[in-house]
């Protein structure tokens, strides 16, 4: 495994990461005020946090549903972030020529799971010297991101992790095969699970992406307990008034009882792994 050093914490060495925020930029307002809070969150669970949020959701369901403030705009918002709570950023970028001003703003530029097979936005990303973020595409087998990493590291980058998001499984379902985790670690780079989205009903809620947030728990233990390096979450205070992805957000004031758990269950998975390396 080789672990990925992101403006002065590491996934793949260890800890386990959480990167976390609401799924769009609703406000700079929201974005600081969820940010900050997110950090004290994770500062008293001793995880190592990157904070989330698009500026663009260029793939909504329906035309009418709110995009983001948008790229100039979006990234003002971001920085403005980073400046407030001293903490990583990671978004995503739609096309080619938005990488190299996304660098300037985001320590982690994400390739969104449909464009994980575009090769000149996966080249831009990684000519940036940012880390990036690969979703596998829900239409990928997991060792199908061996070629999507060979993009990335052919520019000379080797800051790439991996992150699962289901697969597509019949009209409006997404599955998560267990099975994912492992393949995608034995590519030799770090992998997070992307537990919110993989909840996700694409296209099941009348011109808006259903989900099933209750399901949030098991799914993250199920991940963490498979050996993933960190864990990916959307999180809202008040999820049904969220402007992208209600249904699937996780509830900020739950958090932190999530964390415990999965934290608890990241230190078995070690234990036994490192007393499986010595016998």
């Amino acid at each position: 495994m080789l672990p990925v050093e992101i403006a002065g914490l590491s996934i793949g060495s260890g800890p386990l990461v959480l990167i976390a925020g609401p799924c769009v930029i609703e406000s700079e307002s929201h974005a600081v005020d969820t940010a900050l809070a997110l950090r004290d969150i994770t500062r008293r669970a001793g995880v190592p946090f990157i904070f989330k949020a698009s500026y663009d959701k260029a793939n909504r369901t329906s035309p009418s549903s709110y995009r983001g403030p948008g790229l100039a705009e979006g990234l003002r918002v971001l920085d403005r972030v980073r400046a407030a709570a001293n903490i990583p950023i990671l978004t995503d970028i739609h096309e080619p020529s938005q990488a190299a001003a996304v660098a300037e703003v985001a320590d982690v530029l994400q390739i969104p799971a449909f464009l994980s097979r575009q090769t000149d936005l996966i080249v831009a990303a990684a000519r940036t010297g940012r880390a990036v973020n690969i979703k596998k595409g829900q239409f990928l087998a997991p060792l199908d991101m061996r070629h999507a990493i060979e993009k990335v590291t052919s520019t000379g980058n080797a800051k790439v992790i991996v992150t699962e998001r289901g697969f597509s499984f019949g009209y409006n379902n997404l599955v998560v095969d267990m099975r994912a985790f492992p393949i995608l670690r034995s590519l030799g780079y770090p992998v997070v699970y992307d537990v919110t989205h993989s909840l996700q009903l694409p296209g099941a809620g009348n011109g808006v992406t259903a989900g099933q947030a209750e399901f949030i728990e098991p799914m993250a233990a199920a991940g963490v307990a498979a050996g993933i390096d960190g864990i990916f979450m959307e999180v809202h205070e008040t999820p049904s008034q969220a402007k992208s992805d209600a249904q699937n957000a996780l509830k900020l004031d739950t958090l932190p009882s999530l964390l415990d758990k999965l934290v608890k269950i990241h230190a078995v998975r070690l234990t036994l792994g490192a007393t499986e390396a010595h016998q």
